[in-house]
């Protein structure tokens, strides 16, 4: 009977045990609440595309994209000018042309040079940035008041901004309104440019 007794209570905890894994398991799922709203329109578009498509975007950034060149040109220009004066001027060293005077000159000039160089790099680098950072600006500007007056044309609640690395895992491409909000940004922007100035 104690036997019995004991295998009846070993059962009982081993299904108590088994009871509360599934317990476990059931519980491990998340609880998601859902609110469905018909009314509630949601949209996004590519942010990606707006550089490809939105004509005012791709307008200045082939402005900096050229002023960078042309920064690059000349820093390669000047890079080269500094190193061709070196070099001239070390080869009429080795040949014994040049005095302990003029060779302090030169080194002097070569620093001096370096120097510009350096501060050239410096300024102009800075004022390519504080350019570039003030059009970025004014392209946000310009897409956030556009943004609105598309949004409220079309009923649209929240129009989301989708792209690598954003905040939006995942959105249903039927949401998507990349091109035709890229089509009224480049119909409207004309319009509103006096407006953010």
């Amino acid at each position: 009977m104690k036997l019995f007794f004991a295998s009846c209570l070993g059962f009982l905890l081993l299904s108590c045990t088994d009871a509360k894994k599934k317990d476990a398991e059931v519980d491990k799922n998340p609880t998601v609440i859902t609110r469905y709203d018909k009314s509630l329109v949601i949209a996004y578009y590519h942010q990606d595309s707006l550089k490809e498509g939105f004509d005012y975007y791709k307008k200045e950034d082939q402005v900096i994209t050229r002023k960078q060149k042309m920064f690059e040109a000349e820093m390669k220009r000047r890079g080269k000018e500094l190193e061709d004066y070196v070099r001239r001027n070390d080869e009429k060293a080795r040949n014994g042309l040049l005095s302990q005077n003029e060779i302090m000159q030169i080194q002097q000039k070569a620093q001096s040079m370096e120097q510009e160089l350096m501060q050239y790099q410096q300024t102009q680098a800075a004022k390519i940035e504080e350019e570039s950072v003030k059009k970025l600006e004014a392209i946000t500007k310009k897409i956030e008041t556009l943004g609105k007056m598309y949004s409220e044309k079309n009923n649209i609640d929240i129009l989301l901004i989708h792209g690598a690395g954003g905040q939006l895992n995942f959105i249903n491409e039927k949401m998507n309104v990349t091109s035709d909000f890229i089509r009224f940004l480049n119909e409207n922007q004309a319009n509103i440019e006096k407006d953010l100035k």
